[in-house]
């Protein structure tokens, strides 16, 4: 069989990766996917890399639609980015029936309904292991290693950056600002970090995680994010006492109510495995109801891991590429007429538990006061911490954790706190996950 003739589109870290594994490991694809695959042309606008990387072994162009509208090209690798000349690509391929692989979360969180309802009409493939944790085969797993299962949710470390960060803020002590720097000058970081540290990044993984897991459309307007800038030493350390780490989560759950779509800072019992991936790692644990808890660990970012999942994903479109459409795993698990339309939970009718740190005036009575405002909010607690001010200071830190309560009861138990006239300052309030 002749073979499978590769269009990619950008050739930096991820592009340049994706090049070297499909070289090195050709003899090896071919035995799996049945026949050779090969990338008969590159788009990037630096010639130069591109024809460095490539030694003349694949026509050049810097015109990425050029390559897209080939009739002499089979699948096209988009790992350009963004959300604009991206989808533009992604769309006029499809509409020149080109399959798709594409390790762009951003795009598919926010238009991938749109690109994967034109996929379907045109009968061609969009994979996107690459979008997600790397080389870690999430979404392989969920659309099809755990077919059977419901799944009942979803906790993720999914961005390597913050996870790091909050591994410096732990094992060294740094402060947030002294960790971040210390991300930025090993390149875990890039020069603007917002879409790291604020959880963007992570909701848009979170994204596409939950609307596999349920059967739901891409949703990221409706998922909360929180980042971990405002995280400090104190809460770390507090953490850590009481038998808890903090971790950057993504969170999706089904419940009753509706299907939890989150991303915040988490206490995390540091018995369970996740809550000690360290560094640049990323891990999702998976809980299906026949399967129990499953946990995958592995690189989420870098060139070779994540061209690992780009290169997976040109054999599984390559195996497919002759089946019958309707034979073909669907692109978010479930069969595209039966999506769910179950709705995203705004943050306020979320379920957890809760930890919650308060600078008081050490005066009788504070805690008194303090309970019976959270009495009346319907919140309970299960644990707390009353430090003894040290000598000459008239203040103390009070760390309570909670049982489980609504997200607005704890806004509003929070709110009244604050305004007791021996509390300084505002309520740290950070969510706990058990995980079990």
């Amino acid at each position: 069989m002749r073979p499978i003739r590769v269009g990619l589109l950008g050739i930096g870290t991820v592009g340049g990766g994706t090049w070297d594994v499909l070289s090195r490991n050709a003899d090896e694809i071919q035995r799996r996917a049945g026949r050779a695959i090969q990338i008969t042309q590159v788009a990037d606008k630096d010639l130069a890399r591109s024809k460095k990387i490539t030694t003349g072994k694949a026509k050049l162009t810097a015109d990425a639609f050029e390559v897209v509208r080939a009739k002499d090209i089979d699948i096209v690798v988009e790992l350009i980015g963004g959300y604009t000349v991206a989808k533009d690509l992604q769309l006029e391929a499809i509409r020149h029936g080109k399959h798709v692989v594409t390790a762009n979360k951003a795009l598919l969180a926010t238009h991938g309904n749109e690109i994967f309802a034109a996929a379907q009409k045109k009968g061609v493939m969009v994979a996107f292991e690459a979008a997600v944790a790397g080389g870690v085969p999430i979404i392989k797993a969920l659309r099809e290693g755990l077919t059977a299962n419901r799944i009942e949710w979803i906790a993720g470390i999914i961005n390597g950056t913050s996870n790091f960060i909050l591994s410096e803020m732990r094992e060294k002590g740094l402060s947030f600002d002294a960790a971040l720097k210390e991300a930025q000058s090993r390149g875990y970081a890039e020069a603007d970090p917002t879409f790291d540290i604020e959880g963007i990044d992570a909701a848009h993984k979170l994204t596409i995680l939950s609307a596999i897991a349920f059967g739901i459309p891409m949703q990221f307007k409706r998922a909360y994010t929180e980042g971990i800038a405002k995280l400090t030493q104190e809460d770390i350390r507090y953490a850590e006492e009481l038998g808890y780490r903090i971790k950057l989560l993504g969170i999706t759950k089904k419940t009753k109510k509706g299907i939890e779509l989150r991303v915040h800072p988490t206490l995390v019992p540091t018995r369970r495995l996740i809550a000690n991936v360290e560094g640049v790692m990323n891990a999702i644990l998976v809980n299906g109801d026949a399967v129990g808890p499953t946990l995958y660990y592995g690189a989420g970012a870098g060139s070779q891991p994540t061209a690992s999942a780009v290169v997976a994903d040109l054999v599984d479109v390559t195996r497919l590429i002759t089946a019958d459409p309707e034979h073909r795993v669907p692109h978010l698990a479930f069969q595209p007429d039966q999506l769910s339309d179950t709705p995203v939970l705004a943050i306020q009718d979320v379920e957890t538990s809760y930890y919650l740190r308060m600078r008081v005036l050490d005066r009788p009575g504070v805690l008194a006061d303090i309970t019976r405002v959270l009495a009346d909010c319907k919140i309970s607690i299960e644990a707390m911490v009353q430090r003894e001010p040290g000598e000459g200071e008239s203040q103390v830190d009070i760390v309570m954790l909670t049982h489980r309560a609504l997200e607005k009861n704890v806004e509003q138990a929070t709110a009244r706190i604050e305004r007791l006239d021996t509390v300084t300052g505002n309520i740290v309030r950070l969510r706990m996950e058990e995980l079990l």
